[in-house]
Formats: C-alpha cells, sequence, structure tokens
C-alpha cells in the first residue's frame, strides 16, 4: 500500500530527516559517548536511555525515509470554492441537527481529535469536489449512511499542529 502524500508532506519529511540527520543524530551519539565514559554500563541508567533515544532517531529516519521512497504523490485539483485538500470545511449533519468542522489532509496528517480528516475516510472521500450547499450522502457500511450539507469551505494552510503523526 501507497501512502497519498502532498509534494508539500514529502518536502516536510525530508527536512525532518536532515534536521534529525545532522543535528539530532549528533547530540544523541554524544550523550551515549557521555554515558558510555562513566563507567560501569550494567548498571548505568543514562547510557541505556542514551542508546534507546538514538535508536528512536535512527528508526524514525528509517520510517521517514521509506514512506519517501514509497509514496504516492498526490495534486490537490480543487477550486478555490470546492472541498480539496487542506481546506477547511463546515458541514450541517441533518440527523443530528449540529455544525461540524473538519480540515481535509492526506492520511498522514489525519487526526480526529485535532479535527483533520483524511481524504481516504468516507467523509473525506464523499466530500471532495463538493461546493458549498450541496447535499453530500455519506456512506459508512452497507446498512448506514448519513447527509450533510456543505455550510462553508475556507483555504488553509497547514500549522505546526498539522505535522506529521509519529508512529
Amino acid at each position: 500500500m501507497h501512502n497519498e502524500l502532498t509534494k508539500k508532506d514529502i518536502e516536510d519529511m525530508q527536512a525532518e530527516i536532515d534536521h534529525r540527520k545532522i543535528v539530532i543524530r549528533k547530540q544523541l551519539l554524544e550523550d551515549v559517548k557521555e554515558a558510555r565514559a562513566q563507567g560501569d554500563l550494567s548498571e548505568n541508567f543514562e547510557y541505556y536511555a542514551a542508546k534507546k533515544a538514538k535508536n528512536q532517531n535512527e528508526s524514525r529516519i528509517r520510517f521517514l525515509e521509506r514512506m519517501i521512497k514509497t509514496a504516492k504523490v498526490i495534486d490537490d485539483n480543487a477550486g478555490d470554492d470546492e472541498v480539496g485538500m487542506n481546506k477547511t470545511v463546515t458541514v450541517y449533519v441533518e440527523e443530528d441537527d449540529i455544525e461540524e468542522t473538519y480540515k481535509i489532509v492526506t492520511t498522514m496528517r489525519a487526526d480526529s481529535l485535532k479535527g483533520t480528516i483524511s481524504i481516504e475516510s468516507p467523509l473525506g472521500k464523499a466530500l471532495l469536489g463538493h461546493k458549498v450547499g450541496d447535499r453530500v450522502n455519506i456512506v459508512i457500511s452497507k446498512d448506514y449512511n448519513y447527509d450533510v450539507v456543505i455550510r462553508k469551505i475556507e483555504n488553509t494552510s497547514l500549522t505546526d499542529d498539522d505535522k506529521l503523526r509519529d508512529f
């Protein structure tokens, strides 16, 4: 399976890789070296903590490199008045008589607790390409679906809160 990423996602991932290789790796190697110099490694918690942090950094670098290598780059072809990538959408859920606001993002940035939904989620897929005033049927399963009405679409840029999730 390929993750769908934008060019911006890939640029952010490459910047994180570069930072981890140039800045963080150097510091973590120094931490391991200092902890090792403290003597007996069998009871040296600082040494094991430093090694663990170093290994986690290397794991994150490998993960990001693999993500970039296997990514499917997607473009956002939505017009200014259509639901598309990195747009904030306010919908009215008729069934519950409430308004909800979501930001449409790639799977790597999705976090339902922060109101960001993936373009691959049932809601994200259904909303793509629709305009204000459109009634959209969201199919969750063969037994359940619901309707929403698009109330507002805003162009938004990525924030620090939208950073790529650590896995």
